[in-house]
């Protein structure tokens, strides 16, 4: 299956060029170069058709095809087509030609974009007369210069035929006959050359199960392999001690802390080394846990660190930690870029000779001079914001650490099984008791000066008001409200009662950091800002947020900048300030007033938006599957995911030989070495 191309009938040095331009190189990579659609030209009836679906139908012209230009070379051409009982308008755009072509009384068939309000068909491609039966049912392939869908099906088709007695399947028979999946031969003939859709999708149920099934191998074997790799270490934590701890606490533990911090000691126990994602909610609690965590820790004989991604934040937690840990004696230090000169020569010092239990920081903490005496814990908090590096490189500050990366970015289960398939997960999905909600309103553009004096009577209070933008400056393509726009236009409006402060992304990391302060200790009590605090910093006098231009943000983006109040003891709320355009984008504002659980809001964003937008299109890690789709499919995905956890844990997989594909595919991918297999 290695050979090359250039064996195929038809394939000279040109075409073998052009296919390696799409990255096949090998009769291997031909076969499994799938579809990314199909075009479905079978016979619609437009009274079933959904509203923007792609339809074919096929009728009589009967009106005069008219020809319209505008702008630059584009033009319009209309028709009317008698198709059944319907008298439905057709539109090519930029198609003049069609104009010499097309005659009252043809009978053509068309393909394009219904529109159900209006009936109108936006057609794509035409054909004078009916529809010919064998092409009802056609893939479309991801295309690269002059080749095309025709010479690549050719070759697909030749390759399927000369090569189909050495494709080997990597699923188990098993698990095929389990799930009456059928076998790789098959499925390939059934995606590339489809009888009728309901064999393509038969063949695309098996392509789903496999690429979920394959990448989760590699998860839990990776996992496999780093837990017996690593040396870890384990924490003999004094239980006595987490128990004096806890009781002193000025609130009970929910039970989703328990839980929690119930998987986490059990971890630091083990001699193996933790590699665990704790994911809570704005205000859930997450902090607690870890400094229960730390101390653990602390009370075995180790030191604990906690990297968060600014100074303020860094500064509250060590303010919190501090207030948690003096009674019992613990010493908590703060490091930071600030921390200079004699301070640092001796924190780092005390910290070198143990006699710093927890070091709070920034990436500081990376810095080649930080050492610790016996580091036993690493908690990162909000660790997508920084690098693998970074987390990697203090990770190694010590003898194999345990690690506990902490989010506030509720991700959906689907997305933490997925990317983060090689850490164990635990959620805090439950609230402390007495936390008021944020209540949530949806406000249209025209209610402004309402919200405007709702706003002075937050700030105559006492309290203070974020204001959120979607744009730093005014942008001639977008008409959104703009962070410097706003900014004028309340310093304006609230000139000599109240102050107003600006941040957005362009400041640099000190300024920001100055502005927030700023806030943070009342010298401001506006701040207008774009999506830069989102994450982080705590200002409990804050009670009000208003959202320009909400639509535009997706919902686990707007619950994060929401939980930005709520903090304190008074009663907060949240304006969202939007005149949405599409269904969509109402669904999510409805939505928003609904639910303060950031963890339906991050699955319904899911299922509005999709995995990309979900983390923002430039955020690796996600995975690109072929044929599956982690939304919609997430069944298949949990299913593959208990299926390759049960395989690598078993001891005939590492020994039996018709594994042998899948352990060889382990190889391949570095995951496993071949003296793992001896």
């Amino acid at each position: 299956m290695n050979e090359s191309v250039l064996t195929l009938n038809g394939v000279g040095e040109e075409t073998a060029q052009q296919l390696q331009d799409m990255g096949i190189h090998t009769i291997n990579d031909l076969i499994n170069y799938l579809p990314y659609r199909y075009d479905d030209f079978r016979m619609k009836d437009l009274s079933e058709a959904a509203h923007e679906e792609r339809v074919t139908v096929e009728g009589r012209i009967h009106s005069e095809p008219s020809l319209q230009f505008f702008g630059k070379k584009k033009s319009r051409l209309t028709l009317r087509l008698l198709s059944g009982p319907h008298s439905i308008k057709v539109t090519f755009f930029n198609q003049p030609y069609l104009k010499k072509k097309l005659n009252v009384q043809d009978m053509i068939t068309v393909t394009g974009k219904w529109d159900r309000h209006r009936q109108i068909i936006t057609a794509q491609t035409y054909k004078l007369g009916p529809q010919q039966g064998e092409e009802e049912f056609s893939p479309v392939y991801p295309l690269k210069g002059s080749m095309t869908n025709r010479t690549l099906k050719k070759l697909i088709q030749q390759a399927l035929k000369h090569y189909a007695d050495k494709i080997a399947d990597p699923i188990p028979e098993g698990l095929l006959a389990k799930y009456k999946l059928l076998d790789r031969r098959q499925a390939l003939e059934g995606i590339h050359f489809p009888s009728n859709p309901d064999a393509m999708k038969q063949s695309r149920r098996r392509f789903v199960y496999e690429e979920f099934f394959l990448f989760q191998l590699k998860m839990q074997a990776l996992r496999k392999v780093e837990r017996e790799q690593s040396k870890g270490i384990s924490i003999n934590y004094v239980k006595d001690d987490l128990t004096a701890f806890i009781s002193r606490l000025p609130f009970p533990l929910t039970d989703a802390q328990k839980r929690v911090l119930k998987e986490i000691l059990i971890d630091m126990k083990s001699p193996h080394r933790m590699n665990r994602l704790l994911q809570g909610d704005v205000g859930s609690g997450k902090t607690v846990v870890a400094a229960i965590s730390l101390l653990a820790a602390i009370t075995a004989g180790y030191q604990g660190a906690l990297m968060v991604p600014t100074e303020i934040l860094a500064e509250q937690h060590a303010e919190s930690l501090n207030e948690l840990f003096q009674p019992i004696g613990m010493n908590v230090a703060l490091l930071t870029s600030s921390v200079k000169g004699k301070r640092r020569t001796l924190l780092l010092e005390k910290l070198a000779a143990g006699d710093i239990d927890i070091l709070i920081g920034t990436h500081a903490l990376i810095q080649e001079e930080v050492n610790f005496k016996n580091l036993g814990l690493v908690i990162t908090d909000e660790q997508h914001r920084f690098g693998v590096n970074q987390r990697r490189v203090l990770r190694e500050k010590g003898e194999s650490p345990d690690v506990l990366f902490m989010t506030a970015t509720p991700i959906p289960r689907t997305l933490a099984i997925t990317v983060f398939g090689e850490m164990d997960v635990s959620i805090i999905d439950e609230m402390p008791a007495g936390r008021k909600p944020i209540q949530t309103y949806w406000a249209k553009e025209n209610m402004l000066d309402r919200i405007l004096v709702f706003m002075e009577k937050e700030l105559a209070n006492g309290r203070q008001v974020y204001v959120i933008c979607p744009l730093i400056e005014e942008s001639e393509k977008l008409d959104v409200q703009n962070a410097i726009d706003v900014h004028v236009q309340l310093e304006q409006y609230f000139f000599g009662r109240f102050t107003v402060g600006l941040m957005h992304g362009r400041l640099h990391a000190d300024e920001k950091e100055k502005v927030m302060k700023a806030f943070s200790e009342n010298q401001f009590h506006v701040l207008v800002s774009t999506t830069v605090v989102e994450v982080g910093v705590n200002v409990p006098n804050a009670s009000l947020m208003v959202i320009y231009d909400a639509e535009r943000f997706g919902l686990s983006q707007l619950h994060q900048l929401r939980g930005r109040v709520g903090r304190g003891s008074d009663q907060s709320y949240c304006i969202l300030l939007a005149d949405p355009k599409n269904e969509v984008g109402k669904e999510r504002m409805k939505i928003m007033t609904e639910t303060n659980d950031g963890f339906v809001l991050s699955e319904k964003d899911l299922e509005l938006r999709g995995p990309g937008d979900f983390f923002g299109r430039k955020q690796s890690g996600l995975p690109e599957f072929k044929v599956a789709d982690m939304v919609h499919d997430y069944r298949a995905l949990e299913i593959a995911r208990d299926d390759a956890h049960q395989l690598i844990e078993s001891q005939e997989f590492w020994e039996e030989q018709h594994y042998a594909v899948l352990r060889e595919i382990l190889v391949e991918d570095g995951i496993l070495s071949g003296s793992k297999l001896d």
